[in-house]
């Protein structure tokens, strides 16, 4: 139930502010609680007097977020108010003690004539005021009795503290003496503190370069790193030796004596004209190339053999002993992220080597040039399932196809070539590219029941004006006309080669002429994960719609290229991308 109040004069204010106590009685608010509301809302409305104006009291209870109730106020000005120069909104919210919450029917309506003759309090009502005056009365009586009782405890805390005191002061002398060496433990705790926030930050480092030089798989990148790793903070100057990267085999550069005993026996050696100190570290002579700068040479171990050493100078006279401890394990870590990098990168090469080794050079057609790129994904072992190819079938036509087998890796490879060398045998016959991609996918699902792939077939033949293709499950291909006009041949290809449904993919007829380029590619040269393939297409089909007429006749090669350049710009790419062009000569 809400209760509201105009308020214009000052009997009006005292009238609402003696309501709102009587309110605040019936609804069980703490008498500290209510003492706080009513101050509150009189030191307002004596605001809202000295501005002038019509304000308006409106109390009630309304539901927390917490599931209780909490009795509401809020105080807001009428036109005049505004007018006169005021008009600030006020608000305070007071929460209601579950237990003394009135009975489900005290804010019905059924009571609300009986409510608002208890609680509305009439400026003109002097017995009222008064009983409101004597209420409040009460109330500032409580919270004297509770501000007594708090000035009774802090006195007998100040009586406690007193009697505390005057033992401090007969201990005085006792506690100087303990306070000297108090400051010395104190001074050794700093200490320690310090050494073990060294070794925190050693620690940090250690972990944070570990991961720098582990996310990399290319080993000259890792070199690179090192330096920028150490310089400053740990070394003036970092110098990298690998012992199979030597500038000139027959003429290798001069090494300070301590690298190559480094080299020779694994173990740290240290170059100065004083001891090192160093745990696990073998002192040497200064070195005669550098007789100016200590040096710490620490050998690049892995688990099979000693890859180079790492040569550093102190960032200063020389290094602290823990530092080097932990320049050592850095070095050690290197050497095994190195090896692990161009172990990677070798089997990347065999992968890559295989992956191009299996697809095929481009016939030679009088009248027909043919253009092909194929380009790994940037992550992984560079092989996958993407293929092109282009044969002569026995009566004299010519078949170009593009596909993509599901996934990476060997497996993928593998069965890219089984597609392939079965699709030249299917050919042999008098088949259609809508024939061949059925048997293809026939031949999938029986051979690979859980692998699958796509794939365009294109049959030009030297005689005929027309081209004939199909497709399953793949991008559709993009033609150019003679005049210029490019568009992506979309009718209805058939569904994925190897999933588990009988199809017969439909063959497709476009004429062509002298001048016609026909572009076969995969999903990796026109998908983005941030705006899917119809985006990729569209640029597809700007690029080959931006050459003259006689740009495709002149060179292909260049062309492929060009076309390739804008719809790569980024140099990461989590796909293998394969690019065909056929081109009918002017």
């Amino acid at each position: 139930m809400t209760h509201t109040w105009q308020i214009g004069c000052v009997s009006d204010a005292a009238a609402a502010r003696a309501a709102a106590a009587r309110l605040a009685v019936r609804h069980g608010v703490p008498a500290l609680e209510r003492a706080r509301l009513a101050s509150a809302l009189g030191a307002r409305l004596r605001q809202c007097l000295a501005e002038g104006g019509t304000w308006r009291l409106t109390l009630g209870v309304c539901g927390t977020d917490g599931g209780g109730d909490a009795l509401h106020a809020v105080l807001t000005p009428l036109a005049d108010a505004s007018a006169a120069g005021g008009g600030t909104r006020w608000e305070r919210t007071v929460p209601l003690p579950a237990a003394d919450r009135p009975g489900g029917d005290a804010d019905s309506d059924s009571d609300s004539d009986s409510d608002s003759d208890s609680d509305m309090v009439s400026g003109d009502d002097p017995v009222a005021l008064s009983r409101a005056l004597l209420n409040a009365d009460a109330d500032t009586g409580l919270v004297l009795d509770r501000l007594a009782e708090q000035e009774a405890l802090v006195a007998f805390h100040r009586d406690e503290l007193h009697q505390t005191n005057q033992g401090v002061l007969a201990l005085h002398a006792e506690l100087d003496a303990a306070g000297r060496a108090q400051r010395e433990a104190f001074a050794a705790e700093r200490r320690a503190r310090e050494e073990a926030e060294d070794a925190r930050r050693r620690l940090t480092f250690l972990a944070d370069a570990s991961a720098v030089l582990n996310t990399s798989l290319n080993h000259g990148e890792i070199v690179r790193r090192l330096p920028e790793l150490l310089v400053p903070r740990y070394a003036a100057e970092v110098s990298v030796w690998l012992f199979d990267e030597e500038d000139d085999p027959h003429r290798p550069a001069p090494r300070p004596a301590a690298m190559v005993r480094a080299a020779r026996t694994g173990r740290p050696q240290y170059a100065a004209d004083h001891p090192g100190g160093l745990r696990g570290v073998d002192d040497q002579p200064p070195s005669v190339l550098h007789p100016d700068r200590p040096l710490l040479c620490v050998p690049l171990l892995t688990h099979r053999a000693p890859l180079g050493v790492l040569m550093l100078s102190p960032p200063g006279e020389r290094w602290d002993p823990d530092d080097a401890v932990m320049l050592i394990e850095l070095t050690r870590r290197a050497g095994i992220a190195i090896d692990n990098a161009r172990r990677f990168e070798h089997n990347r090469d065999i992968a890559e080597t295989l992956q191009r080794a299996l697809l095929t050079e481009l016939p030679t057609t009088p009248g027909l040039g043919l253009a092909a790129r194929y380009l790994p994904a940037t992550h992984g072992m560079n092989i996958g399932g993407d293929w092109y190819d282009a044969f002569h079938r026995p009566d004299g036509s010519l078949i170009t196809v593009i596909g993509d087998v599901t996934g990476h890796g060997l497996h993928a490879a593998v069965m890219m070539s089984q597609l392939r060398t079965a699709l030249r045998a299917y050919a042999v016959d008098d088949g259609s590219p809508g024939r061949l991609l059925t048997r293809l996918h026939k031949f999938l699902h029986r051979l690979q029941p859980n692998l699958y792939a796509t794939a365009v077939i294109a049959r030009f033949h030297p005689d005929e004006s027309t081209l004939t293709w199909a497709a399953a499950g793949h991008p559709p291909p993009v033609l150019r006309l003679p005049d210029g006009r490019v568009r992506a041949l979309d009718a209805k290809p058939g569904a994925m080669l190897g999933i588990p449904l009988e199809q017969e993919i439909a063959d497709h007829t476009e004429r062509v002429g002298p001048g016609s380029t026909l572009a076969l590619y995969t999903d990796g040269l026109v998908e983005r994960r941030a705006e899917g393939i119809d985006p990729g297409i569209e640029r597809l089909v700007a690029a080959l719609g931006s050459f003259g007429p006689a740009e495709l006749d002149a060179d292909l090669e260049d062309a492929a290229d060009r076309i390739l350049h804008p719809l790569l710009s980024d140099s990461v790419r989590d796909d293998d991308v394969c690019l065909l062009l056929c081109h009918l000569q002017g």
